[in-house]
Order: C-alpha cells, then structure tokens, then sequence
C-alpha cells in the first residue's frame, strides 16, 4: 500500500487550521494567473472574486489529503479494522482501490479503479472534499 499526501486532520480544529493555512497561496496563486493572462485593474476587480480565490483554496486544500492507494486485498483489511462510514464509488471487481479517512469524522470515502491510480487520486479528493470538508467552511 501506498500512501500520497499527508493531510489527515484528527480534529475539527485541525481542519480549519489546514484550510485557513491555504488561503494567502490561493490568494497568491490567482494573483500571479491573472498577471499572466494581463488582466489590467479593471478586469481583475470584475473577475477575481472571492469566489475565485475561495475555489483556488479548496483544489490545495484537497489537492494535500492523504489518500492512500492499494490492492482490493489491502483495502478489504483495513475497511475490517476501520468503524467509521465508508462511501466506496466504482466496480467491486477491480483490482485496486484508492481511500480517504478523515478520523474527526469517523468517515472515509473509496475509489476503485483498475489502471488509471493518478485519475482516482484526484477524483477521490475531490469526493472527499465535497462530501466530508466543505460542509465545515
């Protein structure tokens, strides 16, 4: 098994200190994007919204959970272990399976998935951000 990304916050105070962290690199993020696309003032006021920035800072947030990333053998062994909800998405008969658990929730989400490992990393991030984190921002 292996594991990518190292955000796996214990507490709801966890959480909020993760997310406010990313804030000031999203904000710089979509500054330095919209330098580069040459919006003038003008365009950037109208177009930059918090919104805008908000989004940024949700993709780093999710883009640094924890996911870890193994065969259908070692998923089923912790999922044995594990006493929290569990939301698997995919087929059952595939041979690999990616998860997030977010221990302050006792909750995780899976997603399996035969060879594409980088898609459902990022797929199930974004599942576990909008199914887990985001009701807490």
């Amino acid at each position: 098994m292996d594991v990518e990304g190292t955000l796996s916050p214990e507490t709801e105070a966890e959480v909020r200190e993760a997310y406010d962290s990313v804030g000031p690199t999203a904000q710089l993020v979509v500054k330095e994007v919209a330098k580069t696309m040459a919006f003038d003032r003008e365009e950037y006021r109208e177009r930059v919204t918090g919104e805008v920035v908000e989004t940024a800072r949700d993709v780093l947030f999710a883009a640094e959970l924890e996911v870890r990333v193994g065969s259908r053998d070692e998923y089923e062994a912790w999922r044995e272990d594990f006493e929290g909800d569990v939301v698997e998405r995919g087929s059952e008969n595939v041979d690999s399976v990616a998860w997030h658990v977010a221990p302050f929730a006792e909750r995780a989400v899976a997603a399996t998935f035969q060879d594409e490992r980088d898609a459902a990393v990022v797929t199930l991030r974004r599942q576990a951000y909008g199914e887990i984190y985001k009701e807490r921002f």
